[in-house]
């Protein structure tokens, strides 16, 4: 289905944030800048060599214990763990995060048709809150619902409810998104799944 057809057809579209809105990498490559810096002034560390291993580590293992690896590598205390804890959830990043062309085009489109646009994210609220207000919206922020899933963990189905309480016929909606998570929550209610590598090569 042409992306036109969609604005044509549905009513509301839900996005996931993290590499569906904006690329994950540039807020967490900003976040590993950040904490290279801390550990040359703290533990005179060399800010380049830091900033390298954990971009290289990320780039090729992701995410995951990641401080752990670092200060493996780089024999850094334990204490600096809530350091960089910290920093992940609630860094002041020195560039704002920047909404992929397609999507942000996309986004435009739906407002100007004065269509709904939800966010259902993933992770800890404030991690996320974190983002989505460093994020450029380029003015559509004031068109946003957000729903973070970890805050409707009490309801059988999260999307379920989201639709049931907006009153939302699920043929008018679609979901655009990324992970297996997404995926399968709109398999689960029975409403259109839009892929968002489908946005970004259109």
């Amino acid at each position: 289905m042409a992306l036109e057809k969609y604005l044509k057809e549905k009513e509301t579209f839900i996005f996931e944030l993290d590499d569906v809105i904006y690329p994950e990498k540039d807020y967490l490559l900003q976040v590993y800048y950040l904490f290279a810096q801390f550990m040359e002034y703290g533990e005179q560390l060399s800010a380049v060599d830091v900033l390298k291993f954990m971009q290289d580590t990320y780039l090729e293992e992701g995410a995951v214990d990641l401080f752990a690896k670092t200060a493996g590598k780089f024999n850094i205390p334990d204490k600096y763990q809530v350091n960089f804890d910290m920093l992940l959830m609630s860094v002041r990043l020195p560039l704002k995060l920047l909404v992929y062309n397609e999507v942000l085009r996309f986004l435009q489109e739906i407002v100007v048709e004065r269509k709904q646009i939800f966010l259902l994210v993933q992770g800890s609220p404030v991690m996320q809150l974190n983002k989505i207000k460093q994020i450029e919206w380029n003015g559509l922020e004031k068109y946003l619902t957000v729903y973070f899933t970890e805050e409707l963990n009490e309801e059988p189905d999260r999307l379920e409810f989201i639709l049931e309480k907006h009153q939302i016929d699920k043929e008018t909606v679609v979901l655009i998104g990324k992970s297996e998570f997404s995926k399968t929550a709109a398999s689960n209610v029975k409403i259109c799944y839009l892929p968002v590598e489908e946005l970004l090569i259109s």
